[in-house]
């Protein structure tokens, strides 16, 4: 259940940061950051990635203890990635679908890619190990560790010294760095995030782009190893704790290599990846021990309606944003505002503070979000792809 209620209130952490009344304002830790010194909004894709890969261990370790084949889970996973990738491309582009502009990397598109090179990895190690006739679970572990190393080493020697025309090497801002160079070549500036600006020099980047990929899919693999974890004969207790040290020493050796490699998650940096993926298994190991050890359970509802239909919710609420920013209805003065507009000025800045009522939105949004998924939960309804 905690893995559950975890992946809920990433949805929910979701919903709330890209829905504030107003951008102008805001509290600090819901807005990402300009580029260095990450906040807590910073953290949810991290999350989701994490979760990704302690659900992905959890799920084939029980489907292949039901009889499933490794080629079976291999032609769902591959079915499954390119589902949830064209998903994001339908959402990249509602509800207007102009081709020439439509954007190509997506939040959906990376988690696709990062599901499946993760599902490939476990299988591949796993596989291998049993043909070794070799059960123990900790030489997995080992497996995922160097592929986590190896990945995190080779984005940061392309970081570092990839020569980018026109840059050079070693370069991390938004328009000299090699991930943002590949993006505009790959994809082209028409196809990248519309506000991956640099001042002076528009649209330059993607934080979603492809070479960023490598260092996402290390911190999926993170999770991997936390579901590793989960599988063993150790006690709850002794699971939690693992989990929780293993977070607190990624967290720290992000930190202490941050003087060197700067903590960005626009661009992924190795140390980033760590320092993220290092603070979600914390929090899944105090959920962990919370909800499925200590038995608290009865606050978990609204984040299980989100955690058992996270695709349904993120779709929801992509949907929603657009539509409440396309709406127009009329204004007191003749003119047309927004919905959303709308919504924050007379619901809400009439009576609080601007910071407040931004907040108090947001809120109304992730409420609203529950409430039309929710009767599907209440009836066990649970849709995946």
């Amino acid at each position: 259940m905690s893995l559950d209620v975890f992946r809920g209130l990433t949805v929910a952490g979701m919903i709330l940061v890209t829905d504030p009344g107003t951008y102008s304002a805001v509290y600090r830790p819901l807005l990402h950051a300009q580029w260095e010194s990450p906040t807590a909004t910073d953290m949810i894709f991290p999350s989701f990635l994490v979760i990704v890969g302690i659900s992905l261990t959890l799920s084939f370790a029980s489907r292949l203890s039901r009889g499933a084949t490794r080629r079976d889970l291999l032609r769902h996973t591959a079915q499954r990635s390119v589902t949830i990738f064209l998903l994001g491309l339908v959402l990249n582009g509602f509800p207007d679908y102009n081709f020439s502009t439509i954007r190509v990397p997506g939040v959906l598109q990376r988690i696709a890619v990062c599901y499946l090179m993760g599902s490939m990895l476990y299988l591949a190690a796993t596989a291998y190990l049993e043909k070794r006739r070799d059960p123990r679970r900790y030489q997995v572990n080992i497996v995922i560790a160097v592929a986590v190393v190896a990945l995190l080493a080779v984005y940061w020697a392309l970081l570092r010294f990839y020569p980018v025309p026109g840059f050079g090497a070693g370069n991390l801002d938004s328009l000299g760095n090699v991930g943002a160079y590949f993006d505009r070549s790959i994809f082209g500036i028409p196809h990248l995030w519309p506000y991956g600006t640099t001042p002076g020099r528009g649209v330059t980047f993607d934080p979603e782009g492809l070479l960023s990929t490598l260092p996402a899919l290390a911190t999926l693999l993170l999770g991997v190893l936390a579901g590793e974890w989960l599988l063993t004969s150790m006690t709850q207790k002794k699971r939690a704790i693992t989990i929780a040290v293993a977070g607190a020493f990624f967290l720290l050796v992000g930190l202490s290599l941050s003087p060197w490699m700067p903590l960005i998650k626009k661009i992924w940096t190795p140390t980033f990846a760590l320092m993220s993926g290092g603070i979600a298994l914390l929090v899944f190991a105090l959920l962990y021990l919370l909800i499925d050890i200590q038995q608290w359970k009865r606050w978990c509802t609204p984040a299980l309606v989100f955690g058992t239909n996270a695709i349904l919710g993120f779709t929801v609420s992509g949907i929603l944003t657009t539509l409440t920013d396309r709406i127009n209805i009329a204004a007191g003065d003749g003119t047309k505002d927004t919905l959303h507009r709308w919504g924050y000025l007379h619901l809400f800045a009439s009576w609080l503070s601007p910071v407040h009522a931004s907040l108090a939105y947001a809120l109304m949004i992730v409420a609203i979000n529950l409430a039309l998924i929710y009767p599907l939960y209440r009836r066990r309804i649970f849709l995946r792809l």
